[in-house]
């Protein structure tokens, strides 16, 4: 493996590169570096599971054929969890291996050798993509937690809200007053930071909060 302590890559997005040809790792960790990147270069699926990863933006380029399995294969794997973004970047493809690998996320597959602005757009979107994908993580994170500050009667309240129901028929469902189920209501929105209805709904979607079966009428 190749790479560089954490501070070196402080604020700066990061490319690790999976591929046994250490030709390959020595170009691309060279144009990558002059490009502004952090790159960490590994020679199989396993030295990628092991090395550090700084919480960054980051993507993967990935070749097909490693020493330890494929490319797809560890596509398949990091498929369960949050993981960077990924770019196949490879000597031997096939539309079967290409359609696969893209179906299954890749941003993009090039071959070797490949030219230095496709790549690099490549790169720019992957990033891009992994910056949307942490913000979105982070806003679920902060969601949860106000979620979490509700009180049982709230999150009980919190569906019915969302779903459409009217304050008197949400109040009829709990079998509440009108009156207690604005307070509720209100002290919702204040606890979700939500300034709007429409705001709410959107959050609450966020979180998968379930809605009630019972249709407004």
């Amino acid at each position: 493996m190749r790479g560089a302590d954490v501070s070196e890559f402080a604020m700066k997005p990061t490319v690790y590169v999976v591929d046994d040809d250490a030709g390959i790792r020595e170009a691309l960790h060279e144009m990558l570096t002059l490009a502004g990147m952090g790159v960490v270069t590994c020679a199989s699926a396993g030295d990628y599971f092991r090395v550090p990863k700084p919480d960054l933006p980051s993507c993967l380029i990935l070749d097909v054929v490693l020493p330890d399995g494929s490319g797809i294969d560890l596509q398949r794997q990091l498929s369960t969890g949050d993981h960077p973004p990924i770019i196949f970047l490879t000597a031997t493809s096939d539309i079967p291996t290409t359609v696969r690998a893209i179906k299954a996320g890749a941003v993009d597959f090039l071959t070797k050798p490949w030219r230095k602005a496709d790549l690099l757009a490549a790169i720019e979107t992957a990033i891009a993509q992994d910056c949307h994908a942490r913000a979105e993580r982070v806003e679920r994170m902060r969601l949860k937690y106000r979620h979490s500050c509700l009180t049982p009667r709230e999150q009980e309240v919190l569906p019915l809200v969302v779903g459409g129901l009217l304050n008197k028929q949400a109040a009829a469902k709990l079998g509440i007053s009108e009156t207690t189920l604005q307070i509720h209501r209100s002290r919702i929105m204040r606890k979700m930071a939500a300034e709007s209805l429409a705001e709410l709904v959107r959050m609450a979607g966020k979180l998968a909060v379930p809605l009630p079966r019972t249709k407004p009428h």
